[in-house]
């Protein structure tokens, strides 16, 4: 089985079988990141671009070595550095990109719908690395491989996402797939940071961070995404914390094998306090590892269904 699509645009997008199938890739891709030597030729003679208009550590990285520890000829381009400080436009960008003979460009934009509107122009495949409060896929697709490893299987499992729901393309993706997987998801966040509409989604809103939390098999924060808000949706931080942070006890309803999780960067102390960030139920660390795995799964599938045409 191949990917439907030439593009990874969102979790939206695709079908039970396309998520099982790329973290079914991902358990060949993890074993090879680590047996010591992580180069294969998967993608030899093959081009990444990453095209970031936003900041990131863990998936522009993460990223850039899955496509290098599968032999691609890659390069990255910020903004900053870039024509588009001189004004040039994202369809010139990515189409000058493109005609580079360029197989696939990863896109972090802060405008929802960006790589959806640049895939249509282009022979080269499209990754959503995150656009605007939309999507972020391939953080979902990493998110439930950990489950997924954790606890054999995603049907039946209760996740509690908790912090800044509003904002968050995290969110959405992860209620996106693990309900396609047949997870049970509950939201929880202040009522400012809870979108209209959300339990359209199929998942449950729930009243209470311990009704959130209660009998979960993981626990998921969320980062408050002050970068994105044009006014204060809470009255200070120290209240956030107070109310809202994902305290021992508080996990301590869920159930003993639950697992922690959260999609980095934390603020320690806000969603999240240290010795919960730190405690042994914590996969956090292991996230990170397994996202490299993912995108090498998500790199590796796209380029297969290309030499496939």
């Amino acid at each position: 089985m191949t990917l439907r699509s030439k593009d990874l645009l969102g979790i939206n997008e695709m079908t039970a079988e396309e998520i099982t199938e790329i973290l079914d890739t991902a358990e060949m891709m993890k074993r090879v990141l680590t047996s010591g030597n992580k180069k294969t030729s998967h993608l030899q003679g093959k081009s990444v671009i990453t095209l970031f208009y936003e900041n990131s550590t863990r998936t522009r990285l993460s990223f850039e070595l899955a496509s290098k520890y599968m032999g691609s000829a890659s390069a990255n381009i910020s903004t900053s550095g870039s024509s588009v400080n001189k004004g040039e436009s994202l369809l010139d960008t990515v189409r000058t990109i493109d005609m580079m003979a360029t197989d696939i460009i990863i896109m972090r934009h802060n405008q929802s719908g960006a790589p959806h509107f640049i895939a249509p122009f282009l022979k080269a495949s499209v990754v959503n690395a995150g656009d605007g409060m939309n999507e972020h896929p391939t953080q979902a697709l990493l998110d439930m491989f950990t489950m997924r490893e954790r606890f054999g299987t995603l049907e039946g499992l209760k996740v509690a996402i908790c912090g800044d729901i509003y904002h968050s393309r995290v969110a959405r993706s992860n209620t996106l797939g693990l309900t396609k997987l047949g997870a049970k998801v509950f939201l929880y966040g202040p009522p400012t940071m809870l979108p209209i509409g959300i339990k359209e989604m199929g998942c449950t809103v729930a009243k209470s961070l311990d009704e959130a939390v209660e009998g979960a098999d993981a626990v998921m924060g969320l980062r408050v995404q002050l970068e994105r808000q044009s006014k204060s949706l809470f009255p200070s931080v120290a209240e956030y914390s107070k109310y809202f942070s994902i305290l021992p006890d508080t996990l301590a309803r869920a159930k003993p094998t639950a697992i922690i999780m959260h999609p980095g960067p934390c603020n320690h102390g806000v969603e999240l306090p240290t010795v919960v960030y730190e405690s042994p139920q914590s996969l956090i660390n292991e996230q990170v590892t397994n996202g490299v795995a993912v995108r090498m799964a998500v790199l590796y599938l796209l380029i297969a269904r290309r030499n496939q045409q």
